[in-house]
């Protein structure tokens, strides 16, 4: 079995703030390189579920800001790490490698999510993001694309906003772990990182046990974008095959969700060019 992991840090135990999980600001450097570590750690722990439930090769995917925050040197000497920024993919690069399934580890929840810890989507100049008039976050963008390779997801970790939307999503046989209940966009009532660790590890298990159905789109499928700024519209409108649809609105539909995913990739891009 071939297991997938794309691991983000804002749905980590304890992570509230963005001091935590910012690496461009020295000003919160001790607080970053101390969640970095959590962030392994919770990693660590969805590649020690995938070896218990058989899994023979895994690949770990950093998904978070400039990709390069777990801790090599600390990571399971198990899996394969992939670090780095750009990819062409961002937080699903490489899934098309001819996996059995995907974890998707530390996520939060979608842009605009009420009780939801660090709620964005990719960026904070997204406002909302739809597919076929359905807003998704960061996690129905990446499992529509792991879906499209064939690669169901079949176990995701975070807050319980992102348990909701992951079973609102995927349905009720995708395995959530629910390490925090935020009661504010900074405030949360949070396990202890190893209890954290512990439920993740186990609940990858049991997950990767059982049997789980890719989540694919219907074809042909529409991309809706909704920037802060009516200039990020602006610029994301470049983007080839796109339709500026509202002042701050720009949309691409395609047949393949794979051609909707490199639009999403470069609208996405060409709107931080402000």
């Amino acid at each position: 079995m071939r297991v997938y992991v794309s691991v983000d840090m804002e749905g980590v135990a304890g992570v509230v703030h963005e001091s935590q999980t910012d690496p461009t600001n020295p000003a919160c450097a001790a607080e970053y390189a101390r969640f970095r570590r959590l962030m392994t750690a919770e990693a660590n722990a969805a590649i020690e579920g995938a070896l218990a439930a058989g899994a023979t090769k895994i690949v770990v995917n950093d998904s978070h800001w400039f990709m390069r925050n777990l801790l090599a040197e600390e990571l399971h000497q198990a899996a394969e790490l992939l670090a780095g920024d750009p990819k062409p993919r961002s937080m699903v690069e490489g899934i098309d490698g001819g996996f059995d399934a995907a974890l998707f580890i530390g996520y939060h929840a979608r842009a605009g999510t009420r009780n939801a810890i660090l709620d964005h989507t990719y960026a904070d100049r997204i406002h909302e993001v739809r597919l076929n008039g359905r807003p998704v976050g960061e996690l129905g963008i990446n499992a529509g694309f792991a879906g499209v390779t064939g690669v169901p997801v079949a176990l995701v970790s975070g807050d319980a906003a992102l348990a909701a939307e992951a079973r609102e999503l995927l349905g009720d046989h995708v395995a959530v772990v629910v390490v925090k209940e935020a009661v504010s966009r900074h405030a949360a009532r949070s396990v202890a990182p190893a209890v954290a660790c512990r439920m993740i590890r186990e609940g990858v298990t049991t997950a990767l046990q059982r049997k789980h159905a890719p989540f694919v789109l219907p074809r042909p499928t529409t991309l809706e974008v909704d920037f802060a700024l009516t200039i990020h519209a602006d610029m994301a409108e470049l983007c080839p095959g796109a339709t500026r649809t509202a002042g701050r609105t720009v949309a691409f539909t395609h047949q393949d969700y794979r051609e909707v995913f490199r639009a999403w990739r470069a609208l996405l891009n060409l709107s931080a060019v402000v």
